[in-house]
């Protein structure tokens, strides 16, 4: 008979939203065993989502955010940053010092939701990225006021299961959305380029997409498995005189890196605007 999963802490977990995102955290949790479907539930104003959430992973499905409170030890806040404020207005009477908050909502402070919520809850904010979508994703996590020892630890059990997790302080949680979780979005116009500079070269489309996928896949292996860093990575390929350097020399002339770090810039300062 299959044991029934844990994570270390908690016995239950609840999501309010049921969106990709919430999608792919019950995908990951379940494909680990850290818990069973029975000890999840989600809710969403859509039944086409609710019933896809259903029908696919065998959880729990509500409409009532309020169920979802009543039913779950954890709960993830998985929804938009614009609607925040109305749905902690929603769920905060129903809150109790019992519950451990989870908000993956891009630029959501604690401050807000610490507000919003009642005094003393344990909250936890979370900036995750999509590629979680495929169990490889990159998420930060900061702690709030209330939070009792291992929750942190909680919420770094639930995020690795779908890639890994990083703690740090708050005031960094701006330049992680906007390194971190807008950066996959920079990764797939790099890809985009590549591919478009190897059509004009004369290759088929899908060889180029096929070789720049699996060359971005293998770099970044490199990277996090051999502990090197990218400088030094970077020398193994490029040969005096050869077609390496020049190519690294036309991206330099072009700015490449100034246009990446302007690129987090603006991710960053917008992470701050959302949060007010």
């Amino acid at each position: 008979m299959k044991t029934r999963g844990q994570i270390e802490g908690i016995k239950t977990l609840g999501f309010i939203g049921g969106g990709q995102m919430a999608e792919a955290l019950i995908k990951g949790i379940l494909s680990k065993d850290l818990l069973q479907p029975d000890q999840i539930m989600a809710s969403d104003p859509s039944g086409l989502r609710r019933n896809h959430l259903k029908e696919t992973y065998a959880i729990k499905t509500t409409s009532e955010n309020r169920e979802v409170i009543q039913t779950s030890e954890a709960i993830v806040l998985a929804i938009k940053p614009q609607i925040m404020a109305i749905v902690l207005e929603d769920i905060g009477p129903y809150i109790e010092k019992s519950h451990l908050i989870i908000s993956i909502a891009a630029g959501i402070t604690l401050h807000f939701l610490e507000n919003g919520l009642p005094e003393g809850t344990r909250i936890v904010r979370v900036m995750p990225n999509t590629p979680a979508l495929v169990q490889a994703g990159a998420a930060a996590l900061c702690g709030g006021a209330g939070i009792h020892d291992g929750d942190l630890d909680i919420v770094r059990q639930i995020l690795e299961a779908v890639g890994k997790a990083v703690t740090v302080s708050e005031d960094l949680m701006d330049a992680v959305t906007g390194l971190s979780g807008s950066g996959p979005a920079y990764v797939f116009t790099f890809m985009e380029g590549l591919i478009d500079a190897g059509v004009r070269e004369g290759l088929p489309r899908t060889v180029a997409q096929e070789l720049v996928s699996q060359t971005i896949l293998g770099a970044a292996l490199m990277c996090q498995n051999t502990g090197k860093q990218p400088a030094e990575l970077t020398s193994m390929v490029t040969s005096p005189g050869g077609t390496t350097i020049a190519g690294l020399y036309a991206l330099e002339r072009g700015a490449f890196r100034g246009v990446l770090m302007d690129a987090v810039r603006a991710a960053t300062e917008r992470s701050r605007e959302l949060g007010g």
